[in-house]
């Protein structure tokens, strides 16, 4: 398990070593910074990046998860990486075959991504009985932490946070096992970590002040508004 840990901070430092300034400036809301009176160069470009690494980590994180409890599966059950659109994992257990979409917690789609799920777990069904699978089969969609009390959902189940890991270890407290490796050396990492963070919001600022700021310091809404938002065309009636 720790050779997984240690590759999500791997990447985790990798992810923001190669952040761009004018990358993460398209992607954010100018106004809401203005709107909250922020004028300092260094709080908004804290406040920007602080945002976006918070949603790089967030998926990245709910990948290294999946990852993690494939390998699982496959220490336990022989589970293997799924190749079927819309399935990440396929095991057999008590003469099953489960397909199970995962996730990283249980509020994780709109009814339509719901909708989309269910029609992947309809045709991989139909896929798999094509290519001669006999095992009666189950879709499950797995939620790597949360609750959900009414798992059977007609077409297929969904098991959240220890329902979801017993289901693919076998163990009970599996989910309360994994909690303490996760802090393995993790002070070691993330002081690692904070200095090349450290080292990133420096130059994410001194390229900010170059860009964006007068010669007094103070930021130039209209630029950073214009860069951000100002069409490209010179007809602007749609």
């Amino acid at each position: 398990m720790e050779s997984h840990i240690s590759e999500f901070h791997k990447i985790r430092a990798e992810k923001i070593g190669d952040v761009n300034l004018k990358d993460i400036l398209k992607r954010k809301n100018p106004y809401l910074f203005k709107a909250k009176n922020c004028n300092s160069a260094d709080a908004l470009v804290r406040g920007i990046v602080d945002s976006y690494i918070s949603s790089q980590e967030e998926t990245l994180f709910g990948n290294w998860l999946e990852q993690f409890a494939i390998y699982i599966c496959a220490c336990v059950y022989g589970g293997k990486k799924s190749t079927t659109k819309g399935i990440d994992l396929e095991f057999s257990k008590d003469g099953t075959r489960f397909i199970v979409s995962i996730k990283s917690g249980p509020n994780w789609g709109n009814s339509g991504q719901i909708r989309e799920m269910k029609e992947d777990f309809t045709n991989a069904k139909r896929a798999l009985r094509t290519s001669g699978g006999r095992e009666n089969m189950v879709a499950v969609n797995g939620c790597c932490y949360g609750k959900d009390d009414r798992p059977d959902k007609g077409t297929y189940y969904k098991y959240c946070g220890q329902d979801f890991w017993y289901f693919i270890s076998g163990e009970k407290n599996l989910y309360l096992d994994i909690v303490e490796p996760l802090g393995t050396k993790a002070k070691e990492r993330n002081d690692e970590y904070q200095k090349t963070y450290d080292s990133m919001i420096n130059r994410l600022l001194r390229d900010f002040i170059a860009e964006f700021c007068i010669s007094d310091g103070t930021i130039d809404w209209d630029k950073l508004v214009k860069f951000n938002s100002k069409a490209m065309r010179d007809n602007h009636v749609l």
